[in-house]
């Protein structure tokens, strides 16, 4: 969609990786995980990617710096997914259309289902459009709840879910799009009142449902979408994926 704003969270520091290196800098198949990522939004149309970066910061602006139109914002210290969102809010907070929230060690974004989400905001302008897939295997996934009419009611986390909604098989994939001036609006509501104190990004549609904002999940995402890297066993579920698909390597 013409004039898309991505945020790319890129700050973490990747512990269980065996490694040195910022999370999303760790080889997939050769190539950094975030190099399949800001593909993915380039060949989607977005038209100004922005990566937040923190651990190692400098290493990761010089990796993907000849990127056009890329621009950085720093979160020096991590506050969890909804303060890196806040960390970049001076990129977005002038402009009128999409904002598009994904993950940076999502190296298996699909650029066709980035283009439909966007596609469909743009239809259908909600405040917050969440991006999900069917999986029949949703275990460990917030799951996405939706009322008698499949209207959209909110995200229950799996330990917090009951055994009917544990059989839900749509799941959240921390894929967003959101109206701009609402996601800065709901960034301005959501608390760290957790455990963690942290500020997390799946807070943003239910502060927006509750204040009767327009929130939509579409069931566009591609099962391997769900595959995300955080330690070394899923960097080697997602390398054989990507083989069996004919991704990266050489």
């Amino acid at each position: 969609m013409k004039g898309a704003i991505a945020v790319v969270m890129a700050a973490g520091k990747g512990t269980r990786m065996k490694s040195d290196l910022p999370k999303v800098l760790v080889p997939v198949r050769g190539r950094p995980m975030l190099d399949y990522v800001l593909d993915a939004l380039e060949q989607a149309g977005v038209a100004k990617p922005v990566v937040v970066v923190g651990y190692r910061a400098d290493d990761v602006r010089q990796t993907v710096k000849d990127r056009p139109a890329i621009e950085f914002a720093l979160q020096a210290e991590q506050h969890g997914t909804g303060h890196a969102v806040m960390c970049a809010r001076e990129h977005f907070a002038d402009h009128e259309g999409a904002v598009l929230v994904v993950a940076g060690d999502s190296p298996m974004m699909q650029s066709d289902s980035l283009a439909s989400l966007l596609a469909e905001f743009e239809r259908t302008r909600p405040a917050c459009l969440l991006g999900t897939a069917h999986k029949d295997d949703p275990s460990g996934l917030g799951r996405v709840v939706r009322d008698a009419d499949g209207t959209f009611t909110g995200i229950v986390e799996e330990k917090d879910a009951t055994p009917q909604q544990k059989q839900i098989t749509e799941v959240n994939l921390s894929c967003y799009v959101f109206n701009a001036a609402d996601l800065a609006w709901a960034l301005d509501q959501i608390r760290a009142d957790n455990a963690q104190k942290e500020y997390y990004i799946t807070d943003c549609p239910g502060v927006l449902l509750a204040a009767g904002k327009d929130v939509r999940a579409l069931a566009v995402l591609k099962p391997c979408e769900a595959l995300s890297i955080n330690n070394m066993d899923e960097l080697a579920a997602v390398e054989t994926a990507m083989r069996d698909m004919g991704i990266g390597g050489t």
